[in-house]
């Protein structure tokens, strides 16, 4: 029982540790670069790009984006997509390899989560392994401080 609790807590340890303040990515922390791209007069499309390294030491199964928004417009997904900073694949000369939507709670918070590792018959295949480009886009208010009516 003991020795669950400990490797649990090790695990949350490294997770929380591996979560860069805001900027949701799994791994080391890394810069980030934030634009946003106006759809109307009060709403834009917020698209953060940052590096995401995966050890080739990881021994845990998932990875997660997670982060809060601070002037969401609620009933639009959160979009990530993951590109692949070392391998071109054939027809995408950028080399993307995941793409994913997740919705936003009411308080602007999100999370999506995706497997590392995966397992088969006790082998161990690698998912992700290396060096990612991701970038998230979300649609915000331009002036939260204003009433959209």
């Amino acid at each position: 029982m003991f020795r669950n609790i400990m490797l649990t807590s090790i695990i949350a340890s490294i997770l929380f540790t591996t979560v860069v303040a805001n900027t949701n990515s799994f791994a080391e922390p890394i810069e980030s670069q934030t634009q946003i791209t106006p759809i109307n007069n009060s709403m834009g499309i917020e698209k953060t790009t940052l590096q995401m390294h995966i050890s080739k030491d990881n021994k845990l199964p998932w990875g997660f984006v997670e982060g809060k928004i601070s002037n969401p417009v609620i009933g639009y997904p959160v979009i990530i997509q993951i590109f692949d900073n070392d391998e071109i694949i054939t027809g995408n000369s950028v080399g993307a390899v995941h793409f994913a939507q997740t919705p936003v709670n009411e308080d602007g918070s999100y999370e999506y989560k995706f497997r590392v590792l995966d397992s088969d018959q006790g082998k161990i295949m690698k998912i992700f392994d290396g060096n990612y480009t991701v970038k998230i886009f979300k649609v915000v208010y331009l002036h939260p401080n204003l009433d959209v009516i």
